[in-house]
């Protein structure tokens, strides 16, 4: 009840807040074996604690969250999402498809040069479960090359599975890939837009509720109707509300570790 009854003032009076970086605590490195097939062998990699799971919180017991987007259809909420980040100096995690990637090539690279992580959400977004690991890896691995060659930089070896829809052997495969399955804590439904029943009101107590350590919250920079992109317009909200609930915003990119013989 304190929660909502907080929530209901930041939604009324718009509190501003501002969240800060911490380190992480060190983490095991992942297995050599989950750590090989990944294109290039060179980049951080996950920790033995991502893998072997679908990853819905982080493993820690910090008071921390991570914002993440996804990026499949259309661009209408990219420009106002990277200027709240920016004002705010918060980090995020974009997860975009190798089909976005090379539509909006222009879209992928301003995420990379704002300083946010690009993770890997499959290439034509399919349901994995229907898949063969051959076609698995082919789906990882087109989209880690259109995500790379777009944002002209190493895309972070996360993986979120289209629909969310997991399975304990495509979560293999993809750790196989050298990928953790990076999943949510809660989905704002931002992307539902108003014609789906949804209002930025809805977007931000669905964040709120699964505010916890290590809680993932996922929106999405488009919307399915009327370039209205209702997780733009909640992000501030929900930044609000993390840092009067005495959260961070942290990055992702602290769970990982370097590759073996880097430093």
């Amino acid at each position: 009840m304190e929660r909502r009854s907080a929530l209901a003032g930041l939604l009324c009076a718009g509190l501003a807040g501002l969240a800060g970086f911490a380190p992480s605590a060190p983490v095991a490195a992942a297995p050599a074996s989950a750590r090989t097939a990944r294109a290039t062998a060179a980049g951080p990699r996950p920790p033995a604690s991502l893998l072997g799971d679908e990853i819905r919180r982080l493993p820690t017991s910090r008071k921390v969250l991570a914002l993440t987007f996804n990026a499949a259809w259309d661009v209408d909420g990219i420009d106002t999402v990277l200027a709240e980040l920016r004002r705010r100096k918060l980090p995020a995690t974009f997860f975009p498809t190798g089909e976005f990637a090379e539509a909006q090539p222009a879209a992928v690279r301003s995420i990379a040069d704002a300083g946010h992580g690009l993770g890997n959400h499959s290439y034509s977004h399919p349901y994995f479960r229907d898949l063969s690991t051959a076609e698995r890896a082919d789906e990882v691995r087109a989209a880690d090359e259109a995500i790379r060659t777009a944002a002209g930089t190493e895309p972070l070896p996360f993986f979120r599975f289209p629909y969310s829809a997991t399975t304990p052997d495509a979560i293999a495969d993809v750790n196989d890939l050298g990928y953790a399955a990076i999943e949510f804590s809660a989905d704002t439904n931002g992307y539902l837009g108003p014609q789906g029943g949804m209002t930025v009101d809805k977007a931000v107590e669905r964040a709120v509720d699964a505010f916890a350590p290590g809680g993932i919250i996922q929106m999405h920079v488009g919307s399915h109707g009327a370039g209205v992109v209702l997780d733009a317009e909640a992000l501030p909200l929900i930044v609000d509300a993390a840092v009067a609930d005495g959260y961070e915003v942290i990055d992702l990119r602290q769970f990982l570790v370097a590759a073996p013989g880097t430093r």
